[in-house]
């Protein structure tokens, strides 16, 4: 069937942890069930984000299928899960640049089953689409939903883009060659392919519940995380404010320019009242031309900046690499 993945296609599975092993280990075996269903294989990597512990199963106690080798890559201090994700993907262009990458959490939020799913559409569209999972539905408290939903709405009148998507993913080895070269992979995976306009497509796909434990982001690293996925739209952010604060500006001029001309024109004032108004008007209209010229060298400073470029500098954050499975051993 078109669109369907060959018999025993192989492709790579990155993972990102950070003090999740158990989650991991119960992760793996569904995993693996899956590719066995739909004759796939294979290698994975788990990026270990300088997680304080090694809590994982010896080689000799796992026993796959389609899972054929499983290699850890530490790095050398926790830089946090997006990061983690943009080395990880480095690595793998670096060393096996002719492999579909699947991105997916160890938490099983990322249902293994649609990992199939995902191959296929990349091979319907002749792997020359990133596949994301467009969240339906997600398992999560009444708080966190309001809170998201919330984050969406800002994140849409910032930026004008509508959060659908997060890590869940797959990207054929073309588009990983260009991905890596993109430095906003370091902020954020998933906006950082909205910034580079890398050809994509989505398929649904619903949220499942953590298969243990609950979760390692406390509400600070939930913030810095929509914050960074927002820095990353940095400019166009800034162009729409830089509007807005125009239209303020116009609007607090007109003001000024009527209350004058009442005062002037007109034997309506209540004495005081436009030397009080006035003045108040032109405090604002000078925080607003503060507040333009600032974002303006903001702006400016920020196209002068060296910026990071995952595929030159993983390997400062790198910290070696060991393979704890090997189906063939």
């Amino acid at each position: 069937m078109a669109g369907q993945p060959n018999r025993y296609e192989k492709f790579l599975i990155l993972i990102p942890v950070y003090e999740d092993w158990k989650a991991l280990e119960l992760l793996l075996p569904l995993l693996d069930q899956e590719l066995i269903a739909h004759s796939l294989k294979a290698d994975i990597l788990i990026v270990d984000d300088g997680s304080s512990e090694f809590n994982f199963l010896p080689e000799k106690q796992k026993c796959f299928r389609s899972v054929e080798t499983i290699e850890i890559l530490s790095l050398r201090r926790n830089v946090g899960h997006q990061r983690a994700i943009a080395v990880g993907l480095s690595y793998l262009e670096a060393n096996q640049p002719c492999y579909s990458v699947v991105v997916m959490d160890c938490d099983g939020e990322d249902n293994p089953s649609d990992v199939p799913r995902l191959i296929a559409e990349c091979r319907a569209h002749q792997d020359q689409k990133i596949i994301f999972a467009a969240r339906t539905k997600r398992s999560a408290n009444l708080s966190f939903k309001t809170f998201y939903h919330l984050y969406r709405l800002i994140h849409f009148l910032l930026t004008g883009i509508q959060v659908q998507v997060g890590n869940f993913s797959v990207i054929p080895a073309s588009a990983l060659r260009r991905l890596v070269a993109v430095s906003e992979l370091w902020n954020h995976y998933a906006a950082a392919v909205y910034k580079a306009k890398l050809p994509m497509a989505l398929i649904p796909a619903q949220r499942n519940c953590r298969l243990e434990g609950s979760s390692r982001m406390s509400l600070v690293a939930l913030v810095v995380h929509g914050l960074s996925a927002m820095a990353v739209f940095g400019d166009r952010i800034g162009v729409r404010l830089l509007i807005l604060v125009s239209i303020g500006m116009s609007l607090v001029s007109v003001a000024l320019i009527t209350v004058v001309g009442i005062r002037l024109l007109t034997t309506l004032a209540i004495p005081g009242w436009a030397t009080y108004v006035t003045g108040i008007l032109l405090v604002i209209l000078i925080q607003m031309l503060i507040i333009v010229l600032v974002f303006a060298f903001v702006i400016l400073t920020g196209r002068n900046t060296v910026s990071i470029i995952p595929s030159r500098d993983y390997v400062h954050i790198a910290d070696g690499v060991r393979r704890i499975y090997d189906s063939n051993q």
